[in-house]
């Protein structure tokens, strides 16, 4: 089974202050052109997205930079409501790690990483965690959260979309968009369950 986890480009969130997604249509033939093209505008951190290391840390490495494998792979999802503290984080990596899906954290449920939690993740060795927000961290002070996730070149994923899947073993593809020099790119994410 496919789960799709994104959320639809035009009409999803976005963090407060971020420009809106917008589409507009250069050729339409419903006023009689001969075919359809459409150009749309949006930021790198709107909807479901990737945060790659440069979005926070000087000369950090950009979307085109990084290994798909950070993408890709058997991911965990745990089911959690509010702040992610330090022993919920050490709590996360238990689970992951009995079902060998500790490489790739998603959280499902209106919860935020704390500092304390997201020192756990780094120091494990994750290559991606993700949560519901458009922000992994706290919305009204996400870089610390941020620069100690991305430090250890951990991919953040961010606006995914999570309310009907169970916590439990998945294979994740959250590929970005390959954009040279990027700090973050839309993604469109989805889940396969066996």
């Amino acid at each position: 089974m496919i789960i799709d986890i994104s959320q639809e480009i035009l009409g999803c969130e976005v963090y407060p202050g971020d420009p809106r997604p917008k589409a507009e249509k250069h050729m339409d033939m419903g006023k009689g052109d001969l075919y359809n093209l459409s150009a749309f505008y949006m930021g790198a951190h709107n909807g479901t997205h990737i945060d790659a290391p440069a979005h926070f840390i000087k000369d950090g490495k950009t979307v085109d930079q990084l290994p798909a494998e950070s993408f890709v792979g058997s991911c965990y999802v745990a089911r959690h409501s509010g702040d992610v503290g330090e022993n919920d984080a050490i709590a996360i990596m238990k689970k992951a790690e009995t079902v060998r899906a500790a490489d790739r954290i998603l959280i499902a449920g209106d919860a935020v990483v704390t500092l304390e939690a997201a020192k756990v993740f780094a120091s494990c060795g994750i290559k991606l965690i993700g949560n519901e927000s458009q922000s992994v961290g706290p919305l009204n002070a996400p870089m610390a959260v941020h620069k100690v996730l991305l430090e250890k070149e951990i991919v953040l994923l961010e606006g995914i979309v999570l309310k009907d899947v169970r916590e439990g073993k998945y294979f994740l593809s959250a590929l970005p968009l390959n954009i040279k020099g990027i700090e973050g790119s839309p993604c469109r994410a989805y889940l396969i369950k066996d």
